[in-house]
């Protein structure tokens, strides 16, 4: 027999998440004021393999002027007349051909402040069973569906000391490696959050140095 999936993704997994979602306040950047530039990703949670409990994640295209090859969330910059969850489902829209609605919508992160001037509002949704995903070569290398369960490495978060600042930078294990923030700061706080029902926050760690531009 094959072993159940420690996260399944069913109606009792789903309303556990929003759930904890709800009862959790989410911090807002007072950036608005300063050059900094909105952006949202999108934490999507949806059906893998044996209907395990599964996370949307990209590899941004070689081409890419920033952070090309890198491992990351679907996401871009909220456009004029955009909130962060207009923005989160029209790039992972654009990117990866997933279509959600408003109606997928489970809650939302703290957002997160990067060294490169991006304040990045994660939104949480659930995604359709059986999606056909599908990258867009300008901007995506390739897409992924590891397990939710992945988050929960016993070794995670791993914590690197640099010399550059007094915060470390953080590291999440997905897809065989480790993960650097901002991206690994949206994972930990995903899993902290939405799986374990916790008031964690994440403002507290940094970035790379090779990130910072």
């Amino acid at each position: 027999m094959s072993e159940t999936p420690r996260y399944v993704a069913d109606d009792g997994f789903r309303a556990r998440c929003q759930a904890n979602l709800s009862r959790f306040e989410p911090t807002r950047s007072s950036a608005d004021s300063t050059d900094r530039r909105r952006s949202a990703v999108l934490v999507c949670v949806m059906p893998g393999p044996g209907r395990e409990a599964c996370l949307v994640m990209t590899q941004r295209a070689a081409g890419l002027r920033a952070h090309a090859r890198q491992y990351a969330l679907p996401g871009g910059r909220i456009e004029a007349g955009e909130d962060a969850v207009d923005a989160a489902l029209r790039e992972a829209e654009e990117e990866v051909a997933l279509s959600c609605g408003r109606a997928d919508v489970l809650g939302s992160l703290d957002d997160y402040v990067t060294r490169s001037g991006f304040v990045i509002t994660p939104v949480v949704v659930w995604g359709p069973p059986g999606a056909r995903l599908v990258p867009d070569p300008s901007e995506v290398a390739a897409v992924y569906l590891p397990p939710v369960a992945d988050l929960d490495h016993p070794d995670a978060p791993r914590l690197i000391v640099i010399p550059e600042s007094d915060q470390p930078v953080i590291q999440m294990p997905m897809l065989g490696e480790w993960i650097h923030a901002p991206t690994a700061a949206v994972l930990y706080q995903f899993r902290e959050v939405v799986l374990h029902g916790r008031d964690t926050r994440v403002a507290r760690f940094e970035q790379p140095t090779w990130a910072w531009r």
